[in-house]
């Protein structure tokens, strides 16, 4: 496993990700392609978030399931929160945020979020 640092444009939140970084993921549901992210699964325990939780806002839509985290100052995504089907707390963390990776490089998984 690798540790990735990543934050939103500001700098206002922070986080770090153990894990295997092996691509991400594309949705095309209506929050999604608006926000263009790219993100990656990951279990909760493999994410700490840097900075205190009152420096980010929640989004949530449809079924409130996921807290959507994004940065009130510079308004960038850097992840998103909720229990996987098999009710596991995962991180979906945007791949964008972090430091040091070549996105080309990345192989990218396309989801039809629409169809939800």
């Amino acid at each position: 496993m690798q540790l990735y640092k990543g934050s939103c444009h500001c700098g206002k939140v922070g986080f770090e990700v153990d894990g295997a970084l092996q691509g991400g993921g594309e949705c095309n549901c209506s929050m999604c392609r608006r926000k263009g992210a790219m993100m990656w699964f990951v279990p909760a325990s493999h994410f700490r978030l840097l900075s205190p939780a009152s420096d980010m806002a929640t989004y949530t839509f449809n079924t409130h399931r996921i807290q959507h985290r994004f940065c009130p100052v510079c308004g960038i995504h850097t992840h998103g929160e909720a229990n996987d089907k098999d009710g596991n707390p995962t991180v979906a963390i945007n791949v964008r945020c972090l430091e040091d990776v070549d996105l080309d490089a990345l192989p990218v998984h396309h989801f039809d979020g629409s169809k939800l």
